[in-house]
Protein backbone atom coordinates (compact mmCIF):
# COMPACT_ATOMS: atom_id res chain seq x y z
CA UNK A 1 0.00 0.00 0.00
CA UNK A 2 1.07 3.56 -0.69
CA UNK A 3 2.21 5.86 2.12
CA UNK A 4 -0.29 8.57 1.23
CA UNK A 5 -4.05 8.56 1.78
CA UNK A 6 -7.08 9.67 -0.17
CA UNK A 7 -9.85 10.94 2.11
CA UNK A 8 -13.34 11.45 0.70
CA UNK A 9 -15.87 13.65 2.47
CA UNK A 10 -19.21 15.28 1.74
CA UNK A 11 -20.18 18.95 1.84
CA UNK A 12 -23.73 18.19 2.92
CA UNK A 13 -26.98 19.18 1.17
CA UNK A 14 -26.16 22.88 0.85
CA UNK A 15 -26.25 24.69 4.18
CA UNK A 16 -22.74 25.05 5.62
CA UNK A 17 -24.13 24.33 9.08
CA UNK A 18 -24.87 20.79 7.97
CA UNK A 19 -21.24 19.89 7.27
CA UNK A 20 -20.12 17.45 9.96
CA UNK A 21 -17.60 18.66 12.55
CA UNK A 22 -15.21 15.89 11.54
CA UNK A 23 -15.30 16.92 7.88
CA UNK A 24 -14.74 20.58 8.71
CA UNK A 25 -11.77 19.66 10.91
CA UNK A 26 -10.26 17.74 7.99
CA UNK A 27 -10.87 20.69 5.67
CA UNK A 28 -9.07 23.06 8.03
CA UNK A 29 -5.97 20.86 8.22
CA UNK A 30 -5.76 19.38 4.71
CA UNK A 31 -2.87 20.46 2.50
CA UNK A 32 -4.44 19.35 -0.80
CA UNK A 33 -8.19 19.70 -1.33
CA UNK A 34 -9.99 18.75 -4.53
CA UNK A 35 -13.68 19.46 -5.17
CA UNK A 36 -15.68 17.54 -7.76
CA UNK A 37 -17.33 20.88 -8.44
CA UNK A 38 -17.43 24.28 -6.81
CA UNK A 39 -21.05 24.70 -7.97
CA UNK A 40 -22.51 23.93 -4.57
CA UNK A 41 -23.72 26.45 -1.94
CA UNK A 42 -21.45 25.10 0.82
CA UNK A 43 -18.35 26.09 -1.14
CA UNK A 44 -19.06 29.69 -0.12
CA UNK A 45 -18.14 28.68 3.44
CA UNK A 46 -14.77 27.41 2.24
CA UNK A 47 -14.15 30.68 0.43
CA UNK A 48 -15.16 32.71 3.48
CA UNK A 49 -12.72 30.73 5.63
CA UNK A 50 -9.90 31.27 3.14
CA UNK A 51 -9.62 27.55 2.32
CA UNK A 52 -7.54 26.81 -0.77
CA UNK A 53 -8.74 24.12 -3.15
CA UNK A 54 -8.78 22.91 -6.74
CA UNK A 55 -11.83 21.69 -8.63
CA UNK A 56 -12.66 19.33 -11.48
CA UNK A 57 -15.02 21.79 -13.14
CA UNK A 58 -12.77 22.04 -16.21
CA UNK A 59 -13.18 18.30 -16.72
CA UNK A 60 -16.91 18.84 -17.28
CA UNK A 61 -16.18 21.00 -20.29
CA UNK A 62 -13.89 18.48 -21.97
CA UNK A 63 -15.65 15.16 -21.31
CA UNK A 64 -18.00 13.76 -23.95
CA UNK A 65 -20.35 12.24 -21.37
CA UNK A 66 -20.67 11.64 -17.65
CA UNK A 67 -19.10 8.18 -17.81
CA UNK A 68 -15.93 9.64 -19.30
CA UNK A 69 -16.02 12.55 -16.85
CA UNK A 70 -16.20 10.37 -13.76
CA UNK A 71 -13.52 7.98 -15.00
CA UNK A 72 -11.16 10.90 -15.64
CA UNK A 73 -11.76 12.33 -12.18
CA UNK A 74 -11.07 8.99 -10.54
CA UNK A 75 -7.90 8.45 -12.58
CA UNK A 76 -6.63 11.89 -11.57
CA UNK A 77 -7.44 11.30 -7.91
CA UNK A 78 -5.48 8.05 -7.88
CA UNK A 79 -2.54 9.72 -9.59
CA UNK A 80 -2.46 12.56 -7.06
CA UNK A 81 -2.96 10.24 -4.05
CA UNK A 82 0.22 8.36 -4.94
CA UNK A 83 2.20 11.54 -4.41
CA UNK A 84 0.42 13.29 -1.51
CA UNK A 85 -2.43 13.09 0.98
CA UNK A 86 -5.60 14.26 -0.75
CA UNK A 87 -8.97 15.40 0.61
CA UNK A 88 -11.66 14.96 -2.05
CA UNK A 89 -14.94 16.79 -1.39
CA UNK A 90 -18.24 16.00 -3.07
CA UNK A 91 -21.70 17.58 -2.76
CA UNK A 92 -24.03 15.90 -0.28
CA UNK A 93 -22.87 12.53 1.01
CA UNK A 94 -20.17 10.35 -0.59
CA UNK A 95 -22.47 7.38 -0.11
CA UNK A 96 -25.56 8.78 -1.87
CA UNK A 97 -25.77 9.16 -5.66
CA UNK A 98 -22.05 9.88 -6.04
CA UNK A 99 -20.68 7.95 -9.01
CA UNK A 100 -17.06 9.00 -8.55
CA UNK A 101 -17.02 7.48 -5.06
CA UNK A 102 -18.57 4.28 -6.37
CA UNK A 103 -15.76 4.04 -8.93
CA UNK A 104 -13.12 4.78 -6.29
CA UNK A 105 -14.41 1.96 -4.10
CA UNK A 106 -14.50 -0.46 -7.02
CA UNK A 107 -10.92 0.28 -8.04
CA UNK A 108 -9.18 1.02 -4.75
CA UNK A 109 -7.70 -2.47 -4.33
CA UNK A 110 -6.15 -2.64 -7.78
CA UNK A 111 -4.76 0.88 -7.42
CA UNK A 112 -3.22 0.12 -4.01
CA UNK A 113 -4.28 3.40 -2.44
CA UNK A 114 -5.20 4.01 1.19
CA UNK A 115 -8.72 5.46 1.18
CA UNK A 116 -11.02 6.71 3.92
CA UNK A 117 -14.61 7.79 3.29
CA UNK A 118 -16.28 9.96 5.91
CA UNK A 119 -20.04 9.91 6.49
CA UNK A 120 -22.03 13.05 5.70
CA UNK A 121 -25.58 14.32 5.50
CA UNK A 122 -27.16 13.88 2.07
CA UNK A 123 -30.07 15.74 0.47
CA UNK A 124 -32.34 12.92 1.65
CA UNK A 125 -32.54 13.96 5.31
CA UNK A 126 -33.90 17.46 4.50
CA UNK A 127 -36.22 15.82 1.96
CA UNK A 128 -37.63 13.43 4.57
CA UNK A 129 -38.14 16.36 6.95
CA UNK A 130 -39.80 18.53 4.31
CA UNK A 131 -42.21 15.80 3.24
CA UNK A 132 -42.75 14.30 6.68
CA UNK A 133 -42.05 10.78 5.42
CA UNK A 134 -40.22 7.81 6.89
CA UNK A 135 -38.28 5.82 4.24
CA UNK A 136 -38.72 2.63 6.25
CA UNK A 137 -42.24 2.51 4.80
CA UNK A 138 -40.82 2.05 1.30
CA UNK A 139 -39.07 4.41 -1.08
CA UNK A 140 -37.27 4.19 -4.42
CA UNK A 141 -34.52 6.66 -5.30
CA UNK A 142 -33.56 6.92 -8.97
CA UNK A 143 -31.44 9.16 -11.17
CA UNK A 144 -33.42 11.20 -13.71
CA UNK A 145 -30.80 10.25 -16.30
CA UNK A 146 -31.46 6.53 -15.74
CA UNK A 147 -34.31 6.14 -18.20
CA UNK A 148 -34.68 2.41 -17.56
CA UNK A 149 -35.19 2.94 -13.82
CA UNK A 150 -37.56 5.87 -14.32
CA UNK A 151 -39.61 3.98 -16.89
CA UNK A 152 -40.05 0.91 -14.66
CA UNK A 153 -43.57 0.35 -13.23
CA UNK A 154 -43.70 2.14 -9.85
CA UNK A 155 -44.43 0.12 -6.73
CA UNK A 156 -43.69 2.63 -3.97
CA UNK A 157 -42.98 6.32 -3.42
CA UNK A 158 -40.37 7.64 -5.82
CA UNK A 159 -37.60 10.21 -5.36
CA UNK A 160 -35.94 11.37 -8.58
CA UNK A 161 -32.57 13.10 -8.39
CA UNK A 162 -30.33 14.89 -10.94
CA UNK A 163 -33.23 16.95 -12.25
CA UNK A 164 -30.92 19.79 -13.23
CA UNK A 165 -32.45 21.17 -16.45
CA UNK A 166 -35.80 21.76 -18.09
CA UNK A 167 -34.76 19.44 -20.92
CA UNK A 168 -34.27 16.59 -18.47
CA UNK A 169 -37.56 17.50 -16.78
CA UNK A 170 -39.34 17.27 -20.14
CA UNK A 171 -37.93 13.82 -20.87
CA UNK A 172 -38.73 12.70 -17.34
CA UNK A 173 -42.31 13.91 -17.61
CA UNK A 174 -42.89 11.86 -20.75
CA UNK A 175 -41.53 8.71 -19.10
CA UNK A 176 -43.65 9.19 -15.98
CA UNK A 177 -46.79 9.73 -18.04
CA UNK A 178 -46.51 6.09 -19.08
CA UNK A 179 -47.72 5.23 -15.59
CA UNK A 180 -49.41 8.36 -14.24
CA UNK A 181 -52.09 10.68 -15.61
CA UNK A 182 -51.08 14.17 -16.75
CA UNK A 183 -52.72 15.66 -13.65
CA UNK A 184 -50.98 13.38 -11.15
CA UNK A 185 -49.77 15.55 -8.26
CA UNK A 186 -46.01 15.50 -7.76
CA UNK A 187 -43.90 17.46 -5.30
CA UNK A 188 -41.21 19.73 -6.65
CA UNK A 189 -38.39 20.33 -4.14
CA UNK A 190 -35.89 23.09 -4.80
CA UNK A 191 -32.86 24.16 -2.70
CA UNK A 192 -33.77 22.07 0.34
CA UNK A 193 -32.33 23.31 3.64
CA UNK A 194 -31.32 26.62 2.06
CA UNK A 195 -32.85 30.09 2.71
CA UNK A 196 -34.58 30.07 -0.69
CA UNK A 197 -36.04 26.58 -0.26
CA UNK A 198 -39.18 26.04 -2.31
CA UNK A 199 -41.57 23.09 -2.16
CA UNK A 200 -44.43 23.06 -4.64
CA UNK A 201 -47.21 20.61 -5.35
CA UNK A 202 -47.77 20.66 -9.10
CA UNK A 203 -49.53 18.50 -11.70
CA UNK A 204 -47.11 16.30 -13.59
CA UNK A 205 -47.72 18.06 -16.89
CA UNK A 206 -46.27 21.29 -15.42
CA UNK A 207 -42.95 19.73 -14.43
CA UNK A 208 -40.90 21.22 -17.24
CA UNK A 209 -42.63 24.58 -16.87
CA UNK A 210 -40.68 25.30 -13.67
CA UNK A 211 -38.20 28.08 -14.40
CA UNK A 212 -35.96 27.60 -11.36
CA UNK A 213 -34.80 24.03 -12.10
CA UNK A 214 -31.12 23.52 -11.30
CA UNK A 215 -28.68 20.99 -9.84
CA UNK A 216 -30.38 21.25 -6.42
CA UNK A 217 -33.82 20.21 -7.64
CA UNK A 218 -35.50 16.93 -6.74
CA UNK A 219 -38.89 15.42 -7.55
CA UNK A 220 -41.07 13.33 -5.27
CA UNK A 221 -43.76 11.16 -6.84
CA UNK A 222 -46.15 9.59 -4.29
CA UNK A 223 -47.17 6.05 -5.04
CA UNK A 224 -50.72 5.86 -6.32
CA UNK A 225 -51.56 2.19 -6.92
CA UNK A 226 -55.01 3.00 -8.28
CA UNK A 227 -53.39 4.53 -11.39
CA UNK A 228 -50.89 1.71 -11.87
CA UNK A 229 -53.54 -0.99 -11.50
CA UNK A 230 -55.62 0.61 -14.27
CA UNK A 231 -52.73 0.81 -16.73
Amino acid sequence: MADHKLTVAGLGPGDAGLITRETWARIETAEHILLRTRIHPTVEALDAAGISYETYDAFYEDAEDFDELYERIVDDLFTRARAADILYLVPGSPFVAERTVQLLRERVTEMEINIEILPAMSFLEPLFAALGIDPVNGLSIVDALNEEAVAAPPDQDLVITQLYSREIASDLKILLMEHFPDTQEVIYLHHLALPDERIRRIPLFELDWQEDIDHLTTLFVPYTPVFWEKS
